[in-house]
């Protein structure tokens, strides 16, 4: 009996388990122990303690620190994936307990979405929703990539709708749809007439791109750089609207993803694939790790395409997928 005793775990902070795992959870997501200690509202000293008795308790590293930086260690990923589900679901037992007695058609969904996604993919798949959830308050937050991920962190939505090239470690992402990359100019453009249009073809004009701390514009770079073709830029704009805009003006040229191109875009603009050069650009739902969806979130995913995220996925943890 005394030998179990001696290799039973051993917890001590304050004989409190939920609180240290809701500031592991919290310092997952935002990698950072001040961070976390605000969106607690406690302090830094306290979040620190609370994942040193994990640490002692576990007998692991959780985080590999860099700095100010806090990323989870693989022990950590996997703790993760055991402990987020369940912090949720106690933090949220309250919401849902009260959502599940108002019964299944009220409530509210928050989706953060960049501006091509809600104006181009979303139209349908929330008019379906509505259709079917009438009481349900639905909000559209138009945010870019970087803005969305900030919010699932945060918890201020359920779930994002876009694309991803790179995937962080406390999100999974469930592409759905693909889109090829197109070569967009005025009619009157000298490759206008051209039909087989190559990298080198876009050298002599410059290219209309969006800014270059977004992922775009540092993917038409590494094509063009692996390429060895050397390209130049006419402007840095963002929005792929404001894009077709000027590229109809006659400013310049872009590369853009067929998402954002409609009917009335081709009576004014010339399109020509480039799916040669570029792999073709995914949009899906993206979620936080060990984020509890509700039905209402289910539904809406449901819509975008059935069976997209089986039970598993809701609460998979690990490396993330590229």
């Amino acid at each position: 009996m005394s030998e179990d005793r001696d290799h039973a775990p051993r917890f001590s902070y304050k004989g409190s388990r939920l609180k240290p795992l809701r500031a592991f959870c919290q310092v997952a997501r935002l990698g950072s122990i001040s961070r976390a200690a605000e969106a607690l509202f406690l302090s830094q000293p306290a979040v620190s303690l609370q994942i040193q008795a994990l640490e002692r308790e576990f007998g692991t590293r959780l985080f590999q620190r860099q700095g100010r930086r806090f990323d989870l260690s693989e022990d950590g990923t996997l703790l993760y994936g055991l402990v987020a589900p369940l912090v949720d679901g106690l933090d949220g037992l309250h919401g849902n307990f009260r959502e599940a007695l108002q019964g299944q058609g009220t409530g509210e969904l928050q989706i953060a979405a960049g501006t091509s996604t809600i104006i181009h993919l979303l139209p349908p798949i929330v008019a379906a929703f509505k259709a079917a959830h009438p009481d349900v308050k639905l909000t559209l937050h138009n945010v870019t990539g970087a803005g969305g991920l900030e919010m699932l962190r945060a918890d201020k939505v359920d779930l994002a709708v876009g694309s991803m090239l790179d995937v962080p470690n406390d999100i999974r992402y469930a592409p759905a749809y693909n889109f090829d990359p197109m070569l967009i100019m005025p009619p009157d453009h000298p490759l206008a007439g051209k039909q087989d249009i190559t990298l080198s073809d876009l050298s002599p004009y410059g290219l209309i791109l969006p800014p270059q701390r977004l992922t775009t514009y540092r993917f038409v770079d590494l094509v063009f750089q692996r390429a060895r073709v050397p390209y130049t830029v006419a402007m840095e704009v963002g929005g792929w609207e404001i894009i077709k805009q000027y590229v109809a003006m006659g400013m310049g040229i872009s590369i853009v993803t067929s998402i954002c191109l409609t009917p009335a875009d081709h009576e004014r603009l010339v399109a020509r694939s480039l799916a040669r050069y570029f792999p073709s650009r995914s949009y899906g739902v993206v979620l936080r790790k060990g984020k509890f969806l509700s039905k209402h979130a289910r539904a809406f995913v449901d819509l975008i395409k059935p069976d997209l995220l089986d039970a598993r996925d809701y609460y998979h943890s690990g490396h993330s997928d590229r």
